[in-house]
C-alpha cells in the first residue's frame, strides 16, 4: 500500500553563530484515501518540512529521521534518497506540490498555457494531444483557455495560484501537498479547489494541506495535525480537534476563530534559534506546570497530544 510516513523528522539550519531548530522530531503517517492538515502559525516550520520531503532544502540544511514513501517499487527515504530520484521518479509523479507565492514559481517569459503544455509533456510523453490535457488540467484548477494565454506578471495572485494548482494535478499524483493553496483566492474558487482536493481523496489519493486557515481546514480535512515552534503537538481526527482540542495551543487557535471566542493567543512564539527547554509553549501557557521543564512525547492513540497537563 502506497503511504508516507515521517519518523522523527527534524530539520536544522547552520546560520553565522546559531542553529535554526525549524523541524523537531515530528512523526506522522499519510494514508490513501485522507486529506491531512498541517496547521500552526506562520514560522512553526510547517512548509520547511514539506520542503525537506521533495529535497528543496537549501546547503546549509540538515536533516535527520526518515520519511519512507512506499509503493510503485522499494520504499523510498525521501530524505537521502538523491536528487536525481527525487526529480525523476518522485516529484510532479508521485508528490505534487502546489507552493506558497506561486507567482515566484513560474517562468516568468512564458505564457501559463506553454508552461502547462511543457509539465503535460514531462510526465506524460506518450500524449500526443499535450494541449487539450492541459486544457483539461486547467479547468479542474478554475481556469479558461484565455486565461492561460497571460503571463505570470499578467496574473493576479488568485490567478497565479490556479496555474500553480493546475501545475500540480498533471503528473496525477498520488500524494498533492499544497502549501497554503486558498492565499487570494475568492470564496467560489476555494470551494472549487476543495472539491478537487475531495476528489482525489475519493479516488484513494492522499492531500497534505499546509494551512493556517482553520476554517478550510475544517472542511477539507480527514485529521488535522497541529504544529508549534517545529514540533506536532497535537493530531487527531479533524472534528474532535478543533471541538475537543487536547493541547493549549491548539485551544488558543481555536478560540482564535470569528465563531468562536475571537481572541487570539497570548504571548509570541519562541525563537527557533533559542527554544525554551521542555515544552516550547510553557511560556504562553497559563497551565505550565514544574512538569513542562521536561519535553513532552506525543501519546500514543487515535487523538494524540504532546502535553503534561492537557485540556
Amino acid at each position: 500500500m502506497t503511504e508516507l510516513v515521517l519518523d522523527h523528522v527534524s530539520v536544522r539550519f547552520t546560520v553565522p553563530g546559531a542553529t535554526v531548530s525549524a523541524v523537531n522530531d515530528v512523526s506522522l503517517r499519510v494514508r490513501p484515501g485522507e486529506c491531512v492538515a498541517l496547521v500552526g502559525e506562520s514560522g512553526c516550520g510547517k512548509s520547511v518540512l514539506a520542503h525537506a520531503l521533495l529535497g528543496f532544502l537549501p546547503g546549509n540544511a540538515q536533516t535527520s529521521g526518515t520519511a519512507t514513501l512506499t509503493g510503485d517499487g522499494p520504499p523510498l527515504d525521501l530524505l537521502s534518497t538523491s536528487d536525481r530520484v527525487l526529480a525523476t521518479t518522485v516529484r510532479g509523479r508521485r508528490i505534487g506540490l502546489i507552493p506558497q507565492s506561486p507567482a515566484a514559481h513560474l517562468t516568468p517569459v512564458r505564457t501559463a498555457r506553454a508552461q502547462l503544455e511543457e509539465a503535460v509533456r514531462v510526465h506524460h510523453p506518450a500524449d500526443n494531444a499535450p494541449r487539450e490535457h492541459a486544457y483539461r488540467v486547467a479547468a479542474r484548477a478554475g481556469l479558461s483557455p484565455a486565461d492561460l494565454d497571460r503571463y505570470p506578471h499578467e496574473l493576479s495572485g488568485g490567478m497565479a495560484q490556479r496555474v500553480a494548482n493546475a501545475l500540480a494535478l498533471v503528473g496525477d499524483p498520488w500524494l498533492l501537498i499544497a502549501d497554503e493553496p486558498t492565499t487570494g483566492l475568492d470564496p467560489h474558487l476555494v470551494d472549487g479547489l476543495i472539491e478537487e482536493f475531495r476528489r482525489m481523496v475519493d479516488d484513494d489519493r492522499a492531500v497534505l494541506l499546509i494551512t493556517h486557515d482553520l476554517a478550510a481546514a475544517q472542511r477539507v480535512a480527514d485529521r488535522i495535525a497541529v504544529m508549534y515552534a517545529g514540533r506536532v503537538v497535537e493530531v487527531g481526527p479533524a472534528g474532535r480537534v478543533l471541538d475537543t482540542p487536547r493541547h493549549h495551543y491548539s485551544r488558543g487557535l481555536v478560540d482564535a476563530l470569528p465563531d468562536r471566542a475571537f481572541t487570539p493567543v497570548p504571548g509570541q512564539p519562541p525563537l527557533l534559534t533559542d527554544l525554551p527547554p521542555g515544552c516550547s509553549f510553557a511560556p504562553r501557557c497559563g497551565h505550565a506546570a514544574a512538569v513542562c521543564a521536561v519535553t513532552p512525547a506525543l501519546t500514543d492513540d487515535t487523538h494524540a497530544v504532546a502535553c503534561h497537563v492537557p485540556c
